[in-house]
C-alpha cells in the first residue's frame, strides 16, 4: 500500500490555491488607452479642465469605452489599438502644448484581487510597447570638474606651505606645475602627500604633472554612474511613468525602458533634463578682476556674479512648492549638513548683499562642421532669483521670484530627484508600438500552445495514465510560473516566453526519469506498488542534481546578463523550481490518490 504524508497534501493544496489566486489577474487583459497628463509636474486637473477635454473627446466621433480621471491624469479606454492610435492623434491635434498625450495600457484587475495585492505580470517593451533609451555618462566633464576642484585645493595647500610655483594650470586631463627653483620640489612633494587619488610624474627638473590614478578614475566614474542611476530612477518615478526599468549597462551606460510611452520626444523631456542650481553672490564692486566674475541678463539689465559658488543643487536634500505672503510661488529648500554650514558661513558675512540663484541646464545643438553634422553639448545658465540677504541663512530657506507655479513645481521636482553627478548623452533610442507588442504576444502564445500540445500528446501516448498525470502537472506548472512572476513583479519578455516553452520540456523531464525508473522496476518483477515507490525514491537524487545544475546556470545568466538574457533566465529559474515541485510532490500525490488505497494492484498503465 502506497503512503503519502498528510502534511505534504496540505502543502500542495496550499501552494496550488495561492498559485491560482495570484495567476488569476492575468486572465483579465488590459485595455489600450490614451493617457493625458500635464506637461509640467505641478499641473492638476480640475473639474473645468476635465470637462473641456471630455467635450473635445465627444466631438471626435471616435470610439472609447470609458474615461477615468484624477488630479494628475485623464485616461481614455479604447476598444482596440487602432482606436487608441486615432484617439492619440486627435488629442495631439486639438490640445495645446500644456498636455502630454501618451499611449498606455489600462488594467482590468477586479477590486477583490487588488485587495489581495494580486496584480498581473509586468510586460516588457517587446510585448507591451514603449520607449527604450541608452544613456552614456560624459566622463570628460566629470574629470574636468574633479581637476578644477583639486586645483583649487592645491592652491590652498601651496599657500599654507608658502610654495609659489611659476605656473599652475589644467592641461590634457592633468594639472601641470612649473616651479621657479629646483629646491621647491621638496615642498611640492609635501603638498602632493596631502592629495588623495593622484599620481605625480616628473617631466623635467622644474615641470611636474599631477594626474588621476586609474583606481581613482574608475571609482569616480562608478560613483557618478550609480548616483545618476538613482537620480534617473527618482526622476522617472516622480513623474509617474508606470513600471519603468532603469538599470546599469556596462561601466558608463544606463538603460531606461518606459513601457506604454510612445512619444520619444516627450520621454526624452522627462528623463533628459540635467538641471542643477548654483547659488552665487552678486559681485557688485567687490570683485574687480574680470576673470573672477560672470555676467548674466536679468529683468532687462546685466548682473555681475562671482564665479565662486556658495553651494550647488547637489547639496539640496529636499524641495517643496509653497506660496509667500502675497500668493506668489516659491520653492522651500532644505540643505544637507555640509551645504547648510557653507550657506551659513557665506551669508553671515554678506548680510545686505545680494545672492543669485542660477538655473543650469545642459542642452545640445547640431552644427555643421566640415559638411558633417555634429552634436554640440553646452550649458545654459539663467538667473531665476536675485534677492538681498536679510540675515544669515541656514539649512532651510526659500527661493522666490519665480514666474509661475509650474516653474516652481518643475524646479522642486528636479531638486528632489537630485542632480546628475555626470552629464548623460543619449547614444541609442528606440520605440516599439503596442500593435507590434500585441503581435509578439500572439506569436509567443502560439509557440507556447504548440509546444505544450506536442508534449502533452507524447506523454499520453507513451506513458498512458501516468502521462495524463504528467500533463496535469505541466499545466499546473505553467500556472505556478505565472503566479510567482506576478508575486515577484517580474517582467515577462519575448525571450521569457521562450524560457517558459523550454520549461515545458524540462517539466516533463523529471517525470520521464521517474516513469522510466518505474518501468525498470516492473521489468525486475517488483510489485506495482513497490515499483512506484522505488521509482520515485531512486529518481529523486538524479532529479534534484540535474535541476540544481541548470538552476545555477540560469542564476548566473540573470546576474551577468542584461535585457533579453535576464528575461529568459528569470522564467527558466522559476520554471525549474516549480517543475521540481510538481514532479516530485504533485505527481506522487496524484498517483497516491489513484493507486494508493488499493491493497493489491494487478497492473498499472504505464
Amino acid at each position: 500500500m502506497l503512503r503519502f504524508q498528510f502534511w505534504k497534501i496540505l502543502l500542495i493544496f496550499s501552494v496550488l490555491s495561492i498559485g491560482a489566486v495570484y495567476s488569476l489577474p492575468n486572465i483579465f487583459p488590459p485595455d489600450p488607452a490614451v493617457q493625458i497628463t500635464f506637461n509640467s509636474a505641478g499641473g492638476n486637473f480640475n473639474e473645468k479642465i476635465v470637462n473641456s477635454i471630455k467635450e473635445v473627446a465627444k466631438k471626435s466621433n471616435l470610439n472609447f469605452i470609458s474615461t477615468e480621471t484624477n488630479s494628475k491624469s485623464i485616461l481614455f479606454r479604447a476598444e482596440n489599438y487602432e482606436d487608441q492610435v486615432r484617439l492619440k492623434d486627435f488629442f495631439e491635434e486639438n490640445l495645446d502644448n500644456n498636455f502630454v498625450i501618451a499611449l498606455n495600457l489600462a488594467p482590468n484587475t477586479p477590486n477583490w484581487l487588488k485587495n489581495l495585492n494580486a496584480f498581473p505580470m509586468k510586460l516588457g517593451l517587446d510585448l507591451r510597447g514603449g520607449v527604450h533609451f541608452l544613456l552614456e555618462a560624459d566622463t570628460d566633464l566629470l574629470i574636468e570638474a574633479k581637476l578644477e576642484s583639486s586645483l583649487s585645493n592645491l592652491k590652498r595647500i601651496f599657500r599654507e606651505i608658502s610654495l609659489k610655483p611659476r605656473s599652475l594650470e589644467i592641461e590634457n586631463k592633468s594639472i601641470l606645475v612649473s616651479l621657479n627653483d629646483q629646491a621647491d620640489q621638496e615642498l611640492l612633494d609635501e603638498a602632493f602627500q596631502r592629495l588623495n587619488g593622484f599620481d605625480l610624474e616628473i617631466k623635467n627638473s622644474s615641470e611636474f604633472e599631477i594626474s588621476l590614478t586609474n583606481d581613482e578614475l574608475d571609482e569616480m566614474i562608478d560613483y557618478a554612474v550609480l548616483q545618476n542611476l538613482n537620480t534617473l530612477r527618482n526622476r522617472v518615478n516622480e513623474l509617474g511613468i508606470s513600471e519603468p526599468v532603469v538599470q546599469r549597462q556596462g561601466a558608463k551606460r544606463i538603460s531606461i525602458q518606459l513601457p506604454g510611452v510612445q512619444d520619444t520626444a516627450e520621454a526624452k523631456k522627462i528623463i533628459g533634463k540635467t538641471a542643477n542650481l548654483e547659488f552665487r553672490l552678486e559681485a557688485a564692486n567687490r570683485v574687480s578682476l574680470s576673470s573672477r566674475i560672470d555676467k548674466f541678463p536679468f529683468n532687462g539689465r546685466e548682473i555681475k556674479l562671482e564665479k565662486k559658488l556658495i553651494i550647488s543643487g547637489d547639496q539640496v536634500s529636499d524641495a517643496s512648492v509653497g506660496y509667500d505672503e502675497s500668493g506668489f510661488p516659491q520653492v522651500n529648500i532644505s540643505l544637507d549638513s555640509e551645504g547648510g554650514a557653507k550657506m551659513h558661513r557665506s551669508t553671515r558675512n554678506n548680510v545686505g548683499n545680494k545672492m543669485a540663484v542660477l538655473f543650469v541646464e545642459r542642452k545640445s545643438k547640431t552644427e555643421i562642421i566640415n559638411d558633417i553634422p555634429e552634436v554640440i553639448n553646452y550649458f545654459e545658465k539663467r538667473i531665476i532669483s536675485l534677492a538681498t540677504i536679510q540675515s544669515a541663512l541656514a539649512s532651510q530657506f526659500r527661493i522666490t521670484g519665480l514666474d509661475s507655479p509650474e516653474e516652481a513645481s518643475e524646479l522642486a521636482l528636479l531638486l528632489r530627484a537630485g542632480a546628475l553627478a555626470a552629464p548623460m548623452d543619449f547614444v541609442e533610442e528606440g520605440t516599439i508600438g503596442p500593435s507590434l507588442g500585441a503581435d509578439n504576444i500572439k506569436l509567443g502564445i502560439q509557440s507556447l500552445v504548440l509546444g505544450l500540445s506536442l508534449v502533452l500528446l507524447f506523454m499520453v501516448f507513451y506513458y498512458k495514465v501516468f502521462g495524463l498525470i504528467a500533463d496535469l502537472a505541466v499545466a499546473i506548472n505553467i500556472v505556478l510560473i505565472i503566479a510567482v512572476m506576478s508575486i515577484l513583479s517580474a517582467t515577462l519578455t519575448l525571450p521569457g516566453i521562450a524560457g517558459i516553452v523550454l520549461t515545458i520540456g524540462m517539466a516533463v523531464d523529471a517525470n520521464v526519469l521517474i516513469f522510466s525508473r518505474i518501468r525498470e522496476e516492473l521489468k525486475n518483477k517488483l510489485k506495482p506498488q513497490d515499483a512506484i515507490s522505488a521509482g520515485y525514491d531512486r529518481a529523486f537524487v538524479t532529479i534534484v542534481d540535474a535541476n540544481l545544475t541548470t538552476l545555477i546556470v540560469a542564476v548566473i545568466l540573470y546576474a551577468v546578463g542584461t535585457g533579453p538574457i535576464q528575461g529568459f533566465a528569470i522564467t527558466l529559474s522559476i520554471g525549474i523550481l516549480t517543475s521540481m515541485f510538481t514532479a516530485i510532490l504533485f505527481t506522487r500525490m496524484m498517483v497516491y490518490f489513484i493507486y494508493g488505497r488499493k491493497k493489491e494492484i494487478e497492473k498499472i498503465w504505464i
